[in-house]
């Protein structure tokens, strides 16, 4: 599995696996072009470079899966083009309708069913462009051939605005659909074709997000953003051997860079802040779980020794583990 240095739950790419499932199983049908761990033929390394997974499912009954919380190895185009299909990104949720585009980014988590996915056919394409975090510069595959302005118009489009889900047009439509009828049998000789209708694709997205009435906000792509996101994360990953050097570096940033954004956002360090999130856990588990030993839940809380875990939870509670679980019971 590629994990381009992803910890946690929530930062795992998305394995598809029940997609693969039901058309394994004939409940859908599906063709598809991937790399890693993305469905369908596996497209070797020195071809479509940067083009990461891209296919269609066709739902025509009623479906008992759904894709959960995840995130992608690049940006994500989706693109309906018949039926109604639950989505959600973040804390809001929506309902994809025909010739409906979403765009995700590799930090979003995003899902797709309430539970479970809708009856229709859905396109999606993914093409890395080189970044993982907000903060980063996008470097698009070389076999794009929007002018250098457009394509940095295009870029700052997706960069500073965040607007997940957009009406688009039929060349839009027609291009999906082309590439939809390459698919079958495999990449091979097929891929000029397949290049040359991502970059339609990319060219009337430009014309109609150009076009759009919105804002783009600068603050999307600072390294504040990406400091902000990994400090929402923090919960879903106490059990990594964080240091400062490690979440930097998940970051992808200095240590000086990142220590600045993250007290500048939590007015405390680094290390403090994440002794205090998984010193609230502990107390959480010594209160909820009374038959738990106080040094599961130093280690299921990230601590490396129950020694610090007592000096740094003492600090916090002015007693220690095993006092505070008597005096919540």
């Amino acid at each position: 599995m590629h994990l381009y240095k992803e910890k946690g739950q929530i930062y795992m790419p998305d394995n598809c696996g029940p997609l693969i499932e039901s058309w394994k199983s004939g409940k859908i049908a599906m063709e598809a072009w991937g790399r890693f761990n993305y469905p369908g033929c596996a497209i070797q390394q020195d071809a479509l470079p940067g083009l990461n997974s891209i296919g269609y499912w066709d739902a025509r009954i009623q479906q008992q899966w759904g894709l959960d919380w995840h995130r992608n190895e690049g940006i994500e185009l989706t693109f309906l083009e018949t039926g109604l299909m639950p989505f959600e990104l973040g804390a809001n949720k929506y309902q994809i309708r025909p010739n409906e585009l979403t765009v995700t980014r590799p930090w979003q988590p995003h899902k797709l069913g309430d539970p479970f996915i809708g009856v229709g056919r859905l396109h999606w394409l993914i093409l890395d462009v080189g970044v993982r975090h907000p903060h980063q510069e996008w470097v698009w595959p070389e076999w794009i051939v929007l002018t250098k302005n457009d394509l940095g118009d295009l870029t700052k489009i997706l960069r500073q605005n965040e607007q997940p889900v957009w009406q688009v047009n039929e060349d839009i439509r027609k291009c999906f659909q082309k590439i939809g009828g390459l698919l079958k049998g495999g990449y091979e000789g097929k891929e000029s074709l397949v290049m040359v209708y991502i970059n339609e694709i990319l060219v009337h997205l430009w014309n109609i997000l150009k076009s759009g009435n919105f804002h783009l906000n600068d603050a999307l792509t600072q390294g504040a953003r990406t400091v902000s996101i990994f400090i929402d994360s923090l919960n879903t990953s106490l059990i990594e051997p964080w240091t400062l050097e490690a979440m930097a570096d998940h970051c992808e940033m200095g240590n000086t860079r990142f220590s600045h954004y993250f007290k500048e956002l939590t007015n405390v360090s680094p290390i403090q802040y994440l002794n205090n999130i998984r010193v609230e856990a502990a107390a959480k588990l010594l209160r909820s779980n009374p038959n738990l030993s106080i040094s599961t839940i130093c280690y299921d809380c990230g601590f490396s020794s129950t020694e610090y875990f007592s000096t740094v939870f003492k600090k916090r509670f002015n007693c220690s583990p095993s006092s505070y679980r008597l005096q919540s019971q």
